[in-house]
């Protein structure tokens, strides 16, 4: 396998290929000393700037079973993509790209290329895969902000909330949920303790425990599936409504109060003079109005009724004016600021201050606002790749170094309920975090973090000096990591989920790829603290939809109905065109896959 990059990404791919999945792996990469240290026969690095024909014949691409191509560049990306399958049809590639909408007319291109080229049909739907690490990481990062502790998985249309239960009082029991993915370390509940992570021993989770480890696991606390419930719109057209016209955004609250006072003024003064002139109705309005506008002839000779009207009437014209010249500077300002970047409003509380409008930042931002959660952004760049979301959102943004006195402040820190740092500098992440918390010590704190020692000291240093408050680290190479080789290897990925320093993964099987799975029980399949068994796809193979982590609208728009059984029983025996929905450890998966290949 070739994997080529310019970043952490690649870096980490081609270790967990190499280390976990245990293949053969050539890493091109432009500074070969950041690379892992290279590996004879298995593991070889080369240094080159990009991905060029040449280089990738240096490579054996030609000889390959797959390619991933994950420079931070998209057009560099598809260079390598599109002389990639030039030169070996079959190649499976694998392609880091940001644009979703150009991510998906390249495979169909390339995969066609490949049908031409004279590979099998069949095989040509699992040849090229796009994918994005913001993408991958934005949905656990936008649920570490949005509530602490809750991962979120999507499936089939269907939201998999996970979330982090407290260890149970003595004399009570911790409620289960769906089922338990994971004990917590034992130092989960010491403000001096650390986030586990693959070398805690028996101190560190416990991933997929069987019903026997949770009954004794006494002071740790769970990750359960809590809730599957349907995510995305119904489908079901909107109707025009008073409350959805833009009146309030457009004038102000006492422009409003004000135009609603005229307008019951005249109200009074039509039907008093209905009354005292014994007039049509209409007619009434119409000389009220007319009145009203100084159009009309002086009621010189008209009764003293019809006079006192007239000049009430003429009153109310007089102090009518200003406030419609109000009403059309406010108009013509709310329009000019349509373009411009909303300020944070001064009575905005319980929201969400997100550092950092970058790729990941962006689609963190979409996800917020997907999920109703009020979000205050700061960057410093303003012509970062966000600001132009944010902009179409309405979301407000504060434009400053978030080092610098009084950013944070103007972002209503004091007042937010979390901060998610989410900046490519691990130094700014923290000096921020630091910062917030003086400004608000029970502040829920989630940094973006590479540098798995650097996390592990930070998050122990923030919950010493901080216990009653919430800290999290998470990388997103580490959330991303996992999907990307998973398609290398011709699996789908359906998520991760971070436990602590560690990530347990959301993947799609066929009972037939998996000898020894086909004719036993759930029961005997599942593999405690490795694999087990989440879901069954009830679709008939005929009518599965080929990717489980795609949309989950029909080309009319209506919802698609799930076809995913969470509720098995552990005696039901499996079938050879089962499909099923399996969460795993790294370490499982690669064991899984190994398990297919027959090796």
């Amino acid at each position: 396998m070739v994997v080529c990059g310019d970043d952490a990404l690649a870096l980490r791919l081609a270790a967990e290929l190499h280390g976990l999945y245990r293949q053969r792996v050539t890493l091109l990469t432009p500074d070969a000393s950041l690379a892992p240290e290279p590996s004879p026969g298995t593991l070889r690095v080369l240094e080159h700037e990009t991905p060029d024909r040449a280089t990738l014949r240096a490579a054996g691409v030609e000889r390959a079973d797959a390619l991933a191509l994950m420079y931070e560049d998209d057009e560099t990306n598809i260079r390598g993509a599109m002389a990639a399958r030039r030169l070996n049809p079959r190649l499976r590639l694998v392609i880091r790209l940001y644009n979703r909408k150009l991510g998906q007319y390249l495979a169909e291109l390339l995969d066609q290329a490949a049908q031409v080229a004279g590979v099998d049909r069949a095989a040509v739907e699992s040849l090229t895969t796009v994918l994005s690490d913001a993408d991958t990481a934005a949905p656990a990062l936008a649920a570490t902000a949005a509530a602490g502790t809750s991962k979120i998985v999507q499936a089939d249309g269907l939201l998999l909330r996970a979330a982090e239960r407290p260890p149970p009082r003595p004399g009570e029991s911790a409620e289960p949920g769906l089922c338990t993915l994971a004990l917590l370390s034992s130092t989960t509940t010491d403000p001096a303790g650390t986030e586990g992570t693959d070398a805690s021993g028996a101190q560190g989770p416990r991933l997929l425990p069987d019903d026997e480890e949770v009954a004794g696991a006494a002071g740790r606390g769970s990750l359960v599936l809590e809730t599957i419930s349907p995510s995305g719109p119904t489908g079901t057209p909107r109707r025009i409504s008073a409350a959805a016209l833009p009146v309030g955004e457009l004038f102000s609250r006492r422009v409003r109060w004000s135009l609603a006072g005229f307008a019951i003024a005249v109200t009074a003064l039509a039907v008093a003079a209905w009354i005292t002139q014994d007039a049509h109705p209409l007619h009434a309005a119409y000389i009220t109005l007319l009145d009203l506008f100084a159009i009309n002839e002086p009621a010189v000779d008209a009764s003293t009724d019809r006079q006192l009207l007239q000049l009430l009437a003429g009153l109310a014209g007089l102090l009518l004016l200003p406030v419609m010249v109000a009403a059309v500077l406010e108009a013509l300002g709310s329009f000019r600021s349509a373009t411009a970047l909303r300020r944070p409003p001064r009575g905005l509380d319980d929201h969400v201050v997100l550092l950092g409008l970058g790729k990941v930042g962006t689609r963190v931002l979409a996800r917020l606002r997907e999920l109703g959660i009020p979000v205050v952004c700061v960057e410093d760049d303003p012509d970062a790749r966000g600001i132009a979301l944010a902009r179409s959102l309405r979301v407000p943004v504060v434009l400053g170094d978030v080092t610098q006195e009084g950013v944070l402040e103007a972002a209503r820190i004091h007042r937010a309920h979390a901060l998610l740092a989410l900046t490519s500098s691990d130094t700014t992440n923290l000096e921020a975090a630091l910062c917030a918390r003086g400004l608000s010590p029970r502040l829920r704190v989630a940094l973006r973090l590479y540098d798995d020692e650097f996390a592990t000291a930070v998050y122990r240093t923030l919950r010493a000096a901080h216990p009653d408050a919430l800290t999290r680290s998470r990388s997103v190479t580490s959330l991303a990591a996992p999907a990307f080789a998973g398609a290398m290897m011709g699996r789908q990925i359906l998520g991760a989920i971070p436990v602590e320093r560690r990530v347990l993964v959301f993947a799609v099987f066929d009972v037939g790829e998996l000898p020894g799975f086909e004719g036993r029980t759930i029961q005997e399949v599942t593999r405690p603290g490795t694999w087990r068994v989440l879901a069954l796809d009830t679709a008939a193979p005929d009518d599965r939809r080929p990717d489980l982590s795609a949309g989950h609208h029909h080309d009319d728009g209506t919802a698609h109905t799930s076809g995913l059984l969470f509720d098995l029983h552990p005696g039901y025996v499996l079938r050879h065109d089962d499909r099923m929905v399996l969460a795993t450890t790294r370490q499982g998966l690669a064991d899984l896959l190994s398990t297919r290949a027959g090796r």
